[in-house]
């Protein structure tokens, strides 16, 4: 059984905010977002977001995929672009074309890494009504007469009574969460005075148009009204003579959210004025879920203490994803016949749902691809009473580090799940660092190498099997220090999506090397070696002499095997209690001699695998004369330099001298 260490990171998030102003009609408008090349280069994705909306996505970016649209709130369609290489040169900026009254809001740049955010840019933009072409005459005719009128020594005051665009004309922005209140006023106060058999028309105009409201003859007009409005609207009793057009909407939902126009107009039909005013209703409730893939189930969250009726119905979609229908229950049963594929015999709700008022849905066989927008809505005759919304996140159930040592003959990229596998799957292992970098496919119970990087092929292995076992692990053979890097394993179904994925990171170093130097007479010297605790139990710890055929020190199996031990060895030498748990694989050498010195080195092998080593040069020198060290330094004087060579560090024993010492070792 494996064991995981959680691990805690910190990230420092920037925020920054501007404001964008453009009149609607303009061709496009840019919202401007810079972050440091360094960010956004090392990021995997930017995403632009507008939180007001159920379907939050403006736009997203991913690195190397370049943009996925799958998840764009519908307003956006076809309307936004960001430069080609936007996460190359840090320019973020999303340009929005054909800019409306609508569009008007906060817009949310987001640069991630791997799910966290390392930056924020908030961009306020306005869009306003652009004025109509005879007023800005009018301006230029005012202006012309208030010149004569000045020469002449006359004054002259002109009043005009602008009726079409009144000073209040600007979008009025209108939010509430949903249940926080039984109704919401959408205003419009004027100080016009207004014939009293004008027609009153309220309408939704964005994302759909219907017919919300009509105030005619002196009289509110139900009849006009579309359905999902009938009985849920309400004006003053004389919005004429009271210069008050407001409309008070009752029982607000999260489906009324838009773009809400109020037009008045005279009995000949001449429009005498109008106000726009947008609307959103947030989820009454929004919960966040995650789990790790290799859950077998996870639970999204509902539960109300409101008295449901027996009859109605609850149904779970996908809200974020072609609105899939998740599930589906009524008259305390599944209706499965209603349930994408998907989700077929993945889902189950309590029996006494409405009852006990536990509206939760466990998911089940959890996959990458559920994670998502989840809406769950409460209705009866059509009519929504609850809403919550779930946002599900399943991540890559394991991320593992893999160190080894260059010169190990082979590394393996662990990855085993469930066994018998679709024999349709693809199968990829990618380096996710680098660009496009095929290490491995397999496919058709074959492995694809006319797909693979040159880099790797004839260096890379997986079990045969693999299929039946679900050992998807990957062998790399005759490792280089560039293989050093991020590997990503991808198990695709025949469609596209994902169904399981891990990630390895590889990191291969060159072998230390120490140089310890101690006098003869010392009680005792330490061969250091610390690396990563925890170590597997079956590894093997191996000190040898390098100009020796004996071990001078193993340990395996959880215990010491002095039994291949050189002669001059026994009884010298010893390693900590518990090396493997503590990732101390240090050697203590007691009495030491001058014929100790030497190269050792120490192995950490798993069967054929070596998963660790280091190299120790040490020197035993006599009071007096050089030492092993000094001996090595001068013979390698007189040689090349060599390259790509072991770094090393030097260990000195203190060493007190006295005139009296006179024998020369």
């Amino acid at each position: 059984m494996k064991s995981f260490v959680p691990f805690l990171v910190l990230v420092h998030v920037s925020h920054h905010a501007s404001g964008v102003e453009v009149y609607e009609g303009e061709e496009s408008v840019l919202l401007p977002c810079q972050v440091p090349v360094n960010v956004s280069s090392s990021s995997t994705a930017v995403v632009w977001d507008r939180d007001e909306f159920k379907i939050p996505t403006v736009h997203m970016r991913v690195q190397s995929e370049g943009d996925i649209l799958n998840d764009q709130n519908h307003r956006y369609t076809n309307r936004t672009s960001m430069k080609a290489d936007a996460l190359q040169t840090g320019d973020l900026s999303l340009t929005l074309r054909n800019p409306t009254v609508s569009d008007g809001g906060t817009y949310t740049c987001i640069v991630r890494k791997y799910g966290q955010d390392q930056s924020k840019t908030n961009v306020q933009l306005k869009v306003k009504e652009r004025p109509p072409t005879w007023l800005w005459a009018l301006f230029v005719v005012l202006a012309i007469l208030a010149l004569l009128a000045v020469s002449s020594g006359i004054f002259m005051c002109y009043r005009y009574k602008w009726m079409k665009r009144p000073a209040d004309s600007q979008v009025l922005m209108v939010e509430m969460s949903e249940g926080d209140q039984k109704s919401v006023l959408l205003p419009f106060k004027t100080t016009e005075d207004l014939p009293q058999d004008a027609t009153v028309e309220w309408r939704l105009t964005d994302p759909k148009h219907m017919q919300v409201h009509v105030y005619d003859s002196g009289k509110n007009q139900p009849n006009k009204q579309d359905q999902v409005y009938q009985g849920r609207t309400e004006m003053n009793e004389e919005p004429l003579r009271d210069k008050d057009l407001s409309l008070k909407l009752k029982e607000p939902r999260v489906t009324d959210t838009g773009v809400y126009t109020c037009t008045v107009s005279s009995k000949d039909g001449s429009l005498l004025l109008q106000k726009v005013v947008s609307l959103t209703v947030r989820e009454s409730q929004m919960e966040t879920v995650e789990v790790t893939e290799w859950n077998k189930s996870i639970l999204l969250p509902f539960k109300t203490k409101d008295d449901l009726p027996q009859d109605a119905t609850v149904e779970w979609r996908r809200s974020d994803s072609k609105h899939r229908k998740v599930h589906m229950f009524q008259s305390s049963q599944h209706l499965s016949g209603e349930q994408d594929k998907i989700y077929k015999d993945r889902t189950e709700m309590n029996k006494e749902a409405l009852r006990i008022g536990d509206l939760s849905l466990t998911l089940k066989d959890l996959r990458l691809t559920d994670s998502g927008v989840y809406t769950c809505t409460v209705s009866t005759h059509g009519k929504v009473l609850k809403q919550k919304v779930v946002v599900l996140s399943v991540r890559v159930y394991e991320l593992q580090t893999v160190e080894v040592t260059r010169g190990v003959k082979r590394v393996l990229l662990p990855f085993k799940t469930t066994a018998d596998l679709l024999e349709d799957i693809r199968v990829e292992w990618r380096r996710s660092d680098l660009e496009d970098v095929k290490v491995l496919v397999y496919e058709n119970s074959q492995n694809k190498h006319e797909e693979q990087h040159q880099d790797y092929q004839g260096r890379t292995e997986m079990n045969e099997e693999l299929l039946r076992t679900g050992d998807l692990s990957l062998i790399l053979n005759f490792p280089r220090l560039t293989d050093s890097g991020v590997y990503t394993c991808t198990v695709y179904k025949r469609d596209g999506d994902i169904l399981k994925q891990k990630v390895v990171i590889l990191s291969i170093r060159d072998y230390q090397v120490e140089i310890v130097e101690v006098t003869k007479g010392k009680k005792s010297v330490l061969l250091p070696f610390k690396t990563t605790p925890g170590l597997p139990e079956d590894v093997t710890v191996e000190w040898r002499r390098a100009d020796a055929k004996d071990a001078v020190h193993t340990y395996q199996d959880g215990q010491n095997q002095l039994e291949e031990q050189g002669q001059d060895y026994r009884g010298r030498t010893e390693m900590n209690e518990e090396p493997l748990r503590t990732g101390d694989l240090s050697l203590t050498l007691k009495d030491p001699q001058k014929n100790h010195s030497g190269f050792y080195m120490c192995t950490v092998s798993q069967g054929e695998d070596i998963l660790r080593q280091k190299g120790v040069t040490l020197t035993v020198r006599g009071k007096h004369g050089a030492s092993f060290t000094e001996r090595f330094q001068g013979f390698g004087n007189k040689r090349k330099s060599m390259t790509d060579g072991p770094s090393s560090s030097v260990i000195h024993e203190s060493v007190p001298l006295t005139t009296k010492e006179t024998t020369s070792c």
